[in-house]
């Protein structure tokens, strides 16, 4: 097939560096040292700034959504930055193949680097749907492993450290341990070590083990806020304001459920589609096996967190029986109905306190997100929910402010609780 792109072709793994965008910084710094492990001399993007946005509304349609803004604004001044020889860098981007605008991207990306003058820098798809085979990762079962096992890594490590951070003593242990460990699973990843069924029982309990090792003071309670939203405005730093470091500053625990869970979804969604609007037998059933596979992991996680008195998230075949009555499961542009089951978990988990990410305009987020809050609230009396917009317009001042409101009645809320219980502790 004739393609009017440059493709970019295995030789290029020696001749060019790779940029990544930086969504989730934690998962995508390791999901990088597994490129590496390929060959890929790959670099985790980190420049930010008011500029990446003005570029991508400079390149890209403004109606396009806030996501895609970022993503190609800054790979754009990345590539203006004089850093990199143009002639040797490709950028790298993931596709989900559904039927939101994200699997779009990358189209939107070359039409940017056409307008800019770099058309000749190669973009490539890394994805597990088999989109752009002409310029794919090339997904084989080793190198698959490898991603999901970088996956769960980092979503242990982002719920060890802000379930321990807020409590800490010594301001500092939870960073410098997960900092640590970031390195150790990047250094073994990086020699095709650690990622194996075996491996991960071992080493996933001993990274629990340290932080709970941290000395930290649990007396006073905090205020326990849960993010959910559209995936790159919920990992996103960039995308979010810093919502973490923000929550942070509040004296909040914040919950952020793992991306590994968004993984699963989409694993999930292929035979939920073919059972519910028709399919072969295969497609019907090949998200189980792809699920079994992922349940083997998901089970070491929960157990190094629940053995170490860590929160440990619902299992994924649990979280889908948590729309029952609320929304249906073919609900699947997005992330569709995992967000309303996301936020159901975390209120019966006791982070009744939401903040719903979502960029301005994203749709399916106003359904599944925003338009379902009212029901919950009927359903669940104390949750606390507040949608944040996220766009080029949208003023950090008044997000902020918007989260302070919530979590206002968030504190006021915690007041209470403990006036009441104090008779029954003295008694």
């Amino acid at each position: 097939m004739e393609v009017n792109y440059p493709v970019f072709t295995p030789e290029m793994k020696k001749t060019h560096k790779v940029l990544m965008p930086n969504m989730a910084p934690v998962q995508f710094r390791i999901l990088a040292a597994a490129m590496r492990h390929e060959g890929y001399d790959m670099e985790l993007l980190g420049n930010c700034g008011s500029q990446v946005a003005e570029l991508g509304l400079k390149y890209v349609h403004n109606d396009t959504c806030y996501p895609a803004l970022l993503v190609i604004g800054q790979f754009l001044d990345a590539l203006e930055s004089g850093k990199y020889d143009l002639d040797h860098t490709a950028l790298i981007i993931t596709q989900t193949g559904g039927g939101c605008r994200a699997s779009n991207y990358i189209f939107l990306l070359r039409k940017a680097l056409e307008r800019a003058g770099m058309g000749n820098i190669p973009v490539l798809s890394l994805n597990f749907s088999g989109l752009e085979k002409e310029s794919s990762v090339p997904m084989n079962l080793h190198l698959a492993r490898m991603l999901l096992a970088a996956i769960f890594y980092g979503d242990l490590l982002v719920a060890l450290r802000a379930q321990t951070e807020p409590y800490e003593r010594r301001r500092g242990d939870a960073e410098k341990t997960q900092e640590k460990w970031l390195r150790v699973i990047c250094g073994g990843i990086r020699r095709g070590k650690g990622y194996s069924q075996v491996e991960m029982r071992r080493i996933m309990p001993r990274i629990a083990r340290e932080f709970a090792a941290i000395p930290v003071d649990r007396t006073k309670p905090k205020v326990k806020v849960g993010v959910v939203g559209e995936i790159y405005v919920k990992y996103s730093p960039l995308g979010n304001n810093d919502l973490e470091k923000f929550l942070a500053s509040q004296d909040c625990e914040v919950n952020l459920p793992g991306l590994m869970g968004f993984v699963q979804y989409c694993a999930f969604n292929f035979s939920e589609t073919a059972r519910l609007y028709g399919g072969t037998f295969v497609e019907k059933h090949i998200s189980d096996c792809v699920l079994a596979y992922i349940e083997l992991m998901e089970k070491t996680i929960r157990s190094a967190l629940r053995s170490n008195g860590y929160h440990a998230p619902l299992p994924f075949r649990e979280l889908t029986k948590l729309t029952e009555g609320l929304i249906g499961t073919g609900d699947k542009m997005g992330e569709g109905w995992l967000l309303t089951a996301e936020m159901v978990e975390l209120i019966r988990a006791g982070y009744e306190n939401i903040i719903c990410a979502q960029p301005f305009g994203c749709l399916p987020n106003h359904i599944c997100g925003k338009g379902m809050i009212n029901k919950l609230r009927e359903m669940y009396p104390r949750s606390n929910i507040t949608p944040i917009d996220y766009d080029p317009g949208a003023t950090r001042v008044n997000q902020e402010n918007r989260i302070k409101l919530m979590l206002a009645v968030a504190r006021e809320r915690l007041n209470e609780d403990g006036t009441a219980a104090a008779p029954h502790m003295t008694a």
